[in-house]
C-alpha cells in the first residue's frame, strides 16, 4: 500500500507522504489502516496534532509517528506481527503481558510480540520510528542465521538499549531504510537491492533486542569448511542477479551466518555482501562495455541493485582503478 492508497477520513491533510490530523477518530483510523484496529484515547482531552509518514516496503512496515499529546494506544495481539518502536525524541510509557517500562529519545526502545495485548502512553513531544515486521519472516529470517528451526514466538525483551552499538547499527539502518525507499529512483525501484536492505534491518532488529537465541548469534564459532563456502561462491557466480542476503546464503550453505562469515573471510578475504557486490560490480562493467552508448551509466547500476551512484562510483572506481564514464568513455574512444 503506498500512501496514495490510504483512506483520508474528511479533514485530514496529506502533504506529500505526510498525514495530518487534529481529531483523535481519524487518527485512530490511519493507524488501524497502516497497522492494526486498536483504541485511541487522549488521556488529558486535548486535539491532538498527528503527524504520520509510513513506507510500506515488501517485508515491512515502517511509520515516523507522533501524535502531539497525552494519548494512548490499547492494542490488542497482533498475532501475525511484531510491532517495534524506536523512540527518536520525548518519551512513552508501555505494557505487556504483565511487563511495563518506558522508552526514552536515543536511549531505549520498545519491542512488542505477538500474543499479547499490548499499551503505549505517548508523551505530547514524542516522535518514534514505528516498525511492523510479519512474524513469519522475522521468524524465518532468525532462523536462517541460526540454520535451525524457530518453531515459537521470539520472547524479544520488552525494553532494549538504543544508545548501545547494536542498538545505534538498528537506527542507522531503519533511518537508512527511510531515505531510500522515500527517495525518487531509490531502493523501492530496485527490489533486489531493497531486499538487502530489508534483510539487514531484520538481522539488526535481531542483534538489538535481547531474546532466547541472543547468545547463539553472538557466540564464536568455527568457520564454514571450504567446500560449503565454494558452493556459495558458485551460486554467487552463477546467480548475481538473484535475491542474495545474508541469512538466505547462510540457509543455502547449511551453516549459521557467523559460520558462513568467518568461512569466506577466510577462504576469499571478504564477507560475503562484499563478495557479492564485488561479482555485481563486473556485471555492470561488462555492460558498460558491451553497451557503451546505448544504455546509460544509471540505468545499468540500478539493475544492479546499486541505487546510490556517489555511493556506487566510489566502489567502482576502488575495483576498476577509474570511473564507470571512464569505462564508457575508453571503450567509445
Amino acid at each position: 500500500m503506498s500512501t496514495s492508497d490510504l483512506y483520508l477520513p474528511p479533514g485530514a491533510k496529506r502533504s506529500s507522504s505526510l498525514i495530518k490530523t487534529h481529531d483523535l477518530d481519524e487518527a485512530q483510523a490511519l493507524i488501524t489502516r497502516v497497522y492494526i484496529p486498536h483504541t485511541l484515547r487522549s488521556r488529558d482531552g486535548y486535539p491532538l496534532d498527528f503527524k504520520l509518514n509510513f513506507l510500506q516496503s515488501h517485508q515491512l512496515t515502517l511509520g515516523h509517528l507522533n501524535y502531539g499529546a497525552d494519548a494512548e494506544l490499547l492494542v490488542p495481539a497482533m498475532a501475525t506481527n511484531y510491532h517495534i518502536n524506536l523512540t527518536l525524541k520525548g518519551s512513552t510509557a508501555v505494557s505487556q503481558a504483565g511487563s511495563t517500562g518506558s522508552t526514552h529519545a536515543l536511549r531505549r526502545g520498545v519491542a512488542f510480540g505477538p500474543l499479547h495485548d499490548f499499551t503505549v502512553r505517548w508523551s505530547p513531544e514524542a516522535i518514534q520510528y514505528a516498525i511492523k515486521l510479519p512474524r513469519a519472516t522475522l521468524e524465518g529470517h532468525l532462523a536462517a542465521l541460526l540454520n535451525h528451526p524457530v518453531d515459537d514466538v521470539i520472547d524479544f525483551s520488552l525494553i532494549f538499549d538504543l544508545s548501545s552499538p547494536a542498538g545505534q547499527n538498528l537506527l542507522s539502518a531503519v533511518n537508512f531504510l527511510r531515505t531510500e525507499l522515500s527517495r525518487p529512483g531509490g531502493l523501492s525501484a530496485s527490489p533486489m537491492a531493497r531486499g538487502q536492505l530489508e534483510s539487514f534491518v531484520m538481522t539488526q532488529v535481531l542483534f538489538a533486542v535481547p531474546h532466547r537465541f541472543s547468545g547463539e548469534l553472538t557466540t564464536p564459532t568455527k568457520p564454514a569448511n571450504r567446500s560449503r563456502i565454494r558452493d556459495v561462491i558458485d551460486h554467487i557466480d552463477s546467480h548475481p542477479e538473484a535475491d542474495l542476503t545474508m541469512a538466505g546464503l547462510a540457509q543455502r550453505a547449511g551453516v549459521s551466518a557467523r559460520a558462513m562469515q568467518k568461512g569466506f573471510v577466510a577462504a576469499v578475504g571478504l564477507p560475503p555482501m562484499a563478495y557479492v557486490r564485488t561479482v555485481r560490480l563486473e556485471r555492470v562493467r561488462a555492460e558498460l562495455i558491451s553497451t557503451a552508448g546505448t544504455r546509460s551509466i544509471t540505468d545499468i547500476a540500478s539493475h544492479w541493485g546499486f541505487t546510490h551512484l556517489s555511493r556506487f562510483s566510489a566502489y567502482y572506481k576502488k575495483q576498476f582503478g577509474e570511473s564507470p564514464s571512464d569505462t564508457v568513455r575508453k571503450t567509445l574512444s
